[in-house]
């Protein structure tokens, strides 16, 4: 255990918002994102690097769903006013294009938000290159999202969809980014992989119709131990424009303004994870380890640690750690020092439904 570090699951997907109350409503109503894990109003103190040297205040909340996937952390600046991207951005820049939403049943997804949103908000069914059928979907905060077939269910809530099952990441080059992607994040299993080509699924979001070589990742170790049975499995879909040089979309902006902010990963062996990633060649950039000696970072009642890594494209990886996670006032569930591949009981697991949101 000592020599080896542990990915329990795809925790949750970071997007910067300007009304977080606002964000959250959505994410509930429509993806089900209904279980606030944390929810914090204080100052970032540790991501200077990316927020131009300076501390911010900031509100968090962190949100999952029991039906399984991966949460959302919904990021409100409070001091600082969160800027929208400084050019278009097209499919292929650098950094988190859209967020990748489990459904057992597309089709049904689709004529669920087909009826919700006009015509310019939700794409046809199309197939990408295995041929399995999603669709696009663009939120009313400007993110792009792709709704996929995914069966796994932590507990069937007859939501139309569960939340996060991964991502589509522009990288400048797909080759380079399986360093970080395959040998860290352990996505060790191509679905697909495709040379330069125009894409015809990829037609309705802006860039679509530029082309692209592109892979889909999955991963073949089981992501177990703590709240691994609730996030289930995910995927990461790399795309590399081939027609125009890609920009990053947080070009000029901090970490935390407008879009999808950071993909982030529950892990358990900082220590070995610290340095496989310098051996890899991306070392951490932000690591709270090291900032407090050892100690715990505190968000609201929950506490844990946090480091950040950067693809080639700048794309921002999160590994945290959580310790604590208050269930009720009276009770908070202790992760410190558990077995790393030891999931945590369904009834505890279940028990999360305490903190279901009620209307």
């Amino acid at each position: 255990m000592a020599n080896k570090y542990y990915i329990r699951g795809m925790e949750q997907l970071g997007i910067g918002v300007t009304d977080v109350h606002a964000a959250w409503k959505w994410y509930r109503e429509n993806f089900g994102a209904d279980i606030k894990i944390l929810d914090d109003d204080s100052e970032a103190k540790y991501m200077l690097k990316y927020t131009g040297g300076v501390p911010h205040r900031r509100h968090a909340i962190l949100a999952v769903s029991l039906q399984g996937g991966g949460g959302f952390e919904i990021w409100q600046y409070k001091s600082h006013e969160s800027t929208k991207p400084l050019f278009d951005i097209q499919l292929g820049d650098c950094g988190i294009y859209a967020g990748k939403i489990k459904a057992c049943n597309v089709e049904k997804a689709h004529e669920f938000f087909k009826a919700k949103t006009d015509g310019t908000k939700t794409s046809e069914l199309c197939k990408d290159p295995k041929g399995d059928v999603y669709f696009w979907l663009q939120d009313p905060f400007g993110n792009y999202f792709q709704v996929i077939h995914d069966t796994y269910q932590f507990k069937n809530e007859g939501k139309i969809t569960g939340l996060s099952a991964g991502a589509v990441i522009g990288v400048p080059n797909i080759d380079a980014a399986m360093t970080l992607y395959k040998d860290i994040l352990g996505y060790d299993i191509e679905v697909y992989k495709t040379e330069a080509a125009v894409c015809p699924d990829f037609a309705f979001v802006p860039g679509g119709n530029s082309t692209f070589k592109r892979i889909l990742l999955r991963h073949s170790e089981k992501r177990e131990g703590g709240f691994g049975k609730v996030f289930g499995p995910s995927e990461i879909e790399l795309v590399e424009v081939t027609d125009r040089t890609p920009r990053n979309m947080f070009e000029g902006r901090f970490w935390g303004d407008r879009g999808f902010i950071h993909l982030c990963f529950d892990v358990q062996g900082v220590d070995v994870l610290r340095e496989y990633c310098k051996e890899k060649g991306h070392p951490f950039t932000v690591d709270t380890l090291e900032l407090l000696n050892g100690g715990d970072f505190d968000m609201g009642d929950t506490s844990g640690m946090f480091a950040y890594i950067e693809d080639q494209g700048g794309t921002l990886i999160e590994f945290t750690e959580a310790y604590k996670i208050p269930i009720t006032k009276w009770f908070a569930l202790k992760l410190k020092g558990r077995d790393p591949q030891k999931p945590l009981p369904n009834l505890l697991l279940k028990a999360l439904k305490l903190k279901k949101y009620k209307e």
